[in-house]
This record gives C-alpha cells, structure tokens and sequence, in this order.
C-alpha cells in the first residue's frame, strides 16, 4: 500500500457537533469514514483543576498523507480551544479495507471511486 492507514481519536462536546465535523472530513476527502460512538465519560485536567465531561468520541480513519490537512479543519470546525486529536497507524487489516480508505482520501477524486458496498 502507497499510503499509511490512520485510526484518528477525536472528542466532541455533543452529538451534533460530531455529526458536523465527521461529515465535513468525509465530504472533504479527509477521511474515509468517521464512527461516532456513544456517550463517553471523559475526565481530564483544564486550566489547573480536574474536570469531568460526557463527550461523542470520533473514530476517523484517513491517511498519513491527508493527516495535516485534518487536523486543519478540525482546528477550524472544533469548538474547543485545545481539541483531542491523536493518530495511530493501522499495522494491519484486510487488505480491501486499508485500499478502500487510501482512495477514498485521495486528492485526486477520479482516482477515488465510491464502493456501493458500506465498508464499516
């Protein structure tokens, strides 16, 4: 494969701010496919005190190539001063999977094609 496979973390404050910016990466070609997962109990320290939030966590698989213009637009689209965004890569997976989110990520979208099939 040309091009690593990135799972990506992101926490969002609420449903539809997760909905909003899962869909600006995917329609932007950021990402392959952003999974919204339900409620998370987050607890973390914010300006010197221990604070307790209930976020959407954000599961967005992209590349390693697309990763910076990624995490540009989540700055842009992010309510939070300081959003999470962490990357790992994908040391394995089956081998459609992995060339699916390669294309679908490309900048060049001739060379994307949509897969009738839902991948996740």
């Amino acid at each position: 494969m040309a091009d690593a496979v990135l799972l990506c973390l992101c926490t969002c404050p609420d449903r539809d701010t997760a909905r909003t910016l899962a869909r600006a990466l995917v329609e932007a070609r950021l990402a392959a496919c952003v999974n919204l997962l339900p409620e998370v109990e987050s607890v973390y320290r914010w300006q010197g005190a221990v604070e307790t939030a209930h976020e959407v966590q954000l599961l967005i698989k992209t590349t390693a190539a697309r990763l910076e213009a990624l995490a540009a637009r989540v700055r842009t689209l992010h309510p939070y001063q300081v959003p999470e965004l962490i990357a790992f890569e994908a040391v394995g997976g089956l081998p459609d999977y992995l060339r699916w989110a390669s294309a679908q990520t490309a900048d060049d979208t001739a060379s994307a094609p949509d897969d009738a099939r839902h991948p996740d």
